[in-house]
């Protein structure tokens, strides 16, 4: 077993030993930061008098989880993660091995099970029984996969941060509702209108911020995302203030079928099978997923062109991508109007999903959620990006569903309430133990794959 030797005293210290101390540690700061966080709570009594509820128990679980965590972390985890690296180091042959088959066929093996999602819900639980499913754990997450994918053209693949993408989402959905609630218009006609509107607003946030970088570009995105958000609470007479907008018209398939049931084009009707809401949800399902294709598409097809280099020389060094004579202003207005003309769809297909829409569902949380998904799945990295919105999301959404622990922790425990404490939790393990994200991969899609020779008639004096 290999032991360490602190140079103050002749101490020989294990790594279970080493562990234990850390383990001590953690505790100790796990319990002062928690002990006025959980340990107590403020509530009213029937006589509505504020009283303090004391919960140590719900406390010393959250202490020792924390106690354990840290023990086996550096225990066990580290040392196993230190041999590897040298075993790598020391072979490096003989650790490149073949990856296996889910690896190889990640992509088509992720299509099919997206692709066969709402079959196998619906033989499992029915139209009836699948309506929950298909909604909370499909859509929900699909569509903070698109807004994730769509920061990540801006933030990893251009090296823009931005702390205020929700605005973009806030400006397309808004933009439907308005247009379809007063003019009627098609959700096939707003769909790319919003888009667009928001990509206008995108190279409207870019041309101030042109010249910054790093933390002032981030303090100016957070700025315009609240911006915009006051403007919808303030514009009354247009967006309805805080109250939001209702009525929303449904989408339709294709202008050939309705979802609504009172109408004579209504989908059970002209096909004569049985009326369902599940139709419209699982519609709904195929339609985002199929706009999340589309941006995956993009993005790729994108990141292949000489714009998308140009975004990639930009990221590494915007000094040396203005050396090499890159126009690093319209490389910066097209990062932001294409991530942000992505984030117009999510937003108008949020609008006609919800039938409602209002400023709470803009606020700077989502936009922190939304660079959190990035940042965990790993910036650049598309199938990266989608596993950490399905952990994220769907996490949230299983600890609404987890109400057997209120027979624990007692009927007014809300486990949702915790989820931000998880998040926090999830990215510092994520940090610890992938520093690049979930599959972090900062490759450039350009580069030299084979060595090639130079004549020495080339490299005499004055030929170069």
């Amino acid at each position: 077993m290999a032991v360490t030797v602190s140079p103050e005293r002749d101490v020989v210290a294990t790594p279970v030993q080493r562990a234990f101390r850390e383990a001590l540690y953690a505790a100790a700061i796990a319990l002062g930061l928690f002990v006025l966080f959980i340990g107590l709570k403020t509530d009213q009594n029937i006589s509505n008098e504020l009283i303090l509820v004391q919960r140590w128990g719900l406390l010393a679980i959250v202490v020792i989880a924390t106690a354990v965590g840290r023990f086996l972390y550096v225990g066990y985890a580290q040392p196993a993660m230190e041999r590897a690296k040298a075993q790598k180091a020391a072979a490096p042959a003989a650790a490149a091995t073949a990856p296996g088959f889910i690896r190889r066929n990640f992509n088509q093996i992720g299509v099919a099970v997206l692709l066969l999602y709402p079959v196998a819900i619906v033989l499992l639980f029915g139209f009836q029984g699948s309506l929950k499913w298909v909604d909370n754990f499909g859509i929900q997450i699909l569509i903070y996969v698109m807004l994730a994918w769509g920061l990540n053209i801006v933030i990893g693949l251009a090296g823009l941060l931005d702390l205020g993408y929700v605005a973009f989402y806030a400006v397309g959905a808004y933009a439907y509702a308005l247009l379809g609630t007063h003019f009627g218009l098609s959700f096939w006609i707003l769909l790319p209108a919003a888009g667009l509107m928001a990509a206008f607003w995108g190279v409207m946030l870019g041309f101030p911020v042109l010249r910054l970088r790093g933390d002032y570009l981030a303090i100016v995105t957070l700025a315009f995302g609240e911006i915009i958000r006051l403007v919808i609470i303030n514009w009354r007479e247009v967006t309805n203030g805080s109250a939001g907008i209702s009525g929303i018209p449904k989408v339709s398939f294709f202008g050939l079928m309705s979802f609504n049931v009172s109408d004579p084009n209504y989908i059970a009707k002209v096909l004569g099978i049985a009326q369902s809401g599940a139709y419209y949800k699982i519609f709904l399902y195929y339609l985002i997923l199929g706009l999340c294709f589309l941006t995956a598409f993009v993005t790729i097809r994108l990141r292949r062109l000489p714009v998308g280099r140009a975004w990639e020389a930009l990221r590494e060094d915007e000094i040396a991508c203005r050396s090499l004579g890159i126009n690093t202003t319209t490389t910066k207005l097209t990062a932001f109007a294409t991530g942000a003309m992505f984030g117009g769809f999510a937003g108008s297909f949020f609008a006609a999903r919800q039938g409602f829409v209002s400023p709470e569902s803009f606020v700077f949380l989502e936009s922190a959620i939304i660079l959190a998904i990035v940042v965990l799945g790993g910036m650049g990295s598309l199938g990266g990006i989608a596993v950490a919105a399905l952990v994220m999301i769907g996490g949230t959404e299983i600890l609404r569903e987890l109400d057997f622990l209120k027979a624990v922790f007692g009927p007014d425990f809300t486990p949702e309430l915790y989820r931000m404490l998880l998040f926090g939790m999830a990215m510092v393990i994520v940090m610890l133990w992938k520093p690049r994200g979930f599959v972090g991969s900062r490759e450039p899609t350009a580069f030299l794959k084979e060595r090639r020779a130079v004549s020495g008639s080339f490299t005499k004096e004055g030929h170069g």
